[in-house]
C-alpha cells in the first residue's frame, strides 16, 4: 500500500453453507458505516452472497432469505444421484429467473468466485463472464451438490482448496482484508433440533408426514447412529476447518470475523435472521479496528 493512498478494502467471504447468511449482515453493517469494499472474494455460499451484493441486489435477497421456511428450503432441492444428491438446477434456476446476471467485468467492484477444478484439483479463480454461473461453480459441495461445467472444465466447491479466500482478495488489489470465517467452531454441528421439529410440524399440518419422516431419516441422526447428511456434513466440516486453519496461518487477514452460532447447522437455511444479526454484531464489535485500518473515523467522532 502506497503512502497517502486510501487503502482498498477487500472482503473474503468464506464457505459454510447456511452460516453464509452471516455474510449478509456483515455487508449490510459495513454499508451502514459508510464502508464499501472494493474487492469481494467468495467461496461457496460466500461466492453466492458476494455475487448478489456486487450486482446491487443484496437487500432484496436478504428479504427473501428471511422468509424461507424449512419446507421452502427442501422444495428448492432437486434430489438426484448423478454427481451429488442435489443437482442445484432448481435453486440456481430460481436465481437466474429472479435476479440480474451481469458480467463480472462490468461491475464497479472487483469480484472473484473461488472454485476447484475437478480434473486437476487446482484452485480456480473465476473473474469473467456472467456472475451467477461463476458463483454456482463454487457451490458444488461433494456428495451434496452436483459438479458444474464452467467453460470446458468441471468445477467442485471452492471450500475444498480455499475456504476463506484471503489470497484471492489480495490478488485482486485489496490492501486490507476482512475475512469472514464461517468454519470456526463448526466441527460437531448437525441439523438442529429446531429444524427437525419444524419439518415434523409442517409435515403433520399438510398430511405429508410419511414423506418428511423419510427425509429426516436421511438428513439427520437419531439416538443410535448418524444419518447420511450428518456423515457428509461432519466430514466436510472437519476438512474445511483444517484447511482454513492452514490457509489463514500462511496468509492472515488484517481482520477476522468468526460468527458464534453454535446451534446453526449445515442445512439451517431457514434461520437467516439469526445469522444476519450475528454478522451485524460482529461488524459493530469490530467497528473501531475497521476504521483504524482504513485510516478514517466514525462520522460522529470529531477530528483531533
Amino acid at each position: 500500500m502506497k503512502h497517502g493512498k486510501e487503502p482498498a478494502l477487500g472482503l473474503a467471504l468464506g464457505s459454510g453453507s447456511a452460516r453464509g447468511w452471516t455474510h449478509i449482515g456483515v455487508i449490510q453493517a459495513l454499508e451502514d458505516m459508510g464502508v464499501r469494499p472494493k474487492v469481494i472474494a467468495g467461496t461457496s455460499i460466500g461466492a453466492l452472497v458476494g455475487a448478489v451484493y456486487v450486482s446491487g441486489q443484496l437487500d432484496a435477497f436478504a428479504d427473501w432469505v428471511r422468509r424461507l421456511t424449512v419446507r421452502d428450503v427442501f422444495n428448492l432441492m432437486d434430489l438426484g444421484f448423478s454427481g451429488g444428491m442435489v443437482k442445484g438446477e432448481k435453486l440456481f434456476g430460481f436465481f437466474q429467473d429472479g435476479y440480474r446476471n451481469p458480467d463480472i467485468e462490468s461491475l464497479d467492484q472487483r469480484y472473484v468466485s473461488v472454485a476447484t477444478d475437478m480434473h486437476t484439483g487446482r484452485e480456480s479463480w473465476l473473474t469473467r463472464g456472467p456472475i451467477l454461473p461463476a458463483a454456482r461453480a463454487s457451490c458444488a459441495l461433494p456428495g451434496l451438490f452436483s459438479p458444474v461445467k464452467f467453460g470446458e472444465r468441471w468445477m467442485l466447491d471452492g471450500g475444498l482448496v480455499n475456504p476463506v479466500p484471503v489470497s484471492a482478495a489480495r490478488a485482486l488489489g485489496a490492501d486490507v482484508v476482512i475475512a469472514v470465517n464461517l468454519n470456526a467452531k463448526l466441527v460437531g454441528t448437525r441439523m438442529s433440533s429446531s429444524g427437525r421439529r419444524q419439518i415434523a410440524h409442517e409435515a403433520n399440518a399438510e398430511g405429508e408426514a410419511g414423506f418428511w419422516r423419510k427425509m429426516l431419516t436421511h438428513l439427520s441422526s437419531n439416538d443410535d447412529e448418524p444419518g447420511l447428511f450428518d456423515v457428509i456434513t461432519a466430514s466436510v466440516n472437519i476438512m474445511q476447518d483444517r484447511i482454513t486453519r492452514s490457509r489463514m496461518a500462511g496468509d492472515p487477514p488484517e481482520i477476522t470475523l468468526a460468527p458464534l452460532l453454535p446451534d446453526l447447522a449445515f442445512l439451517d437455511f431457514h434461520r437467516a435472521d439469526e445469522a444476519i444479526a450475528e454478522g451485524r454484531r460482529l461488524v459493530e464489535e469490530h467497528a473501531d479496528i475497521i476504521h483504524a485500518w482504513l485510516g478514517d473515523r466514525p462520522a460522529d467522532q470529531p477530528a483531533d
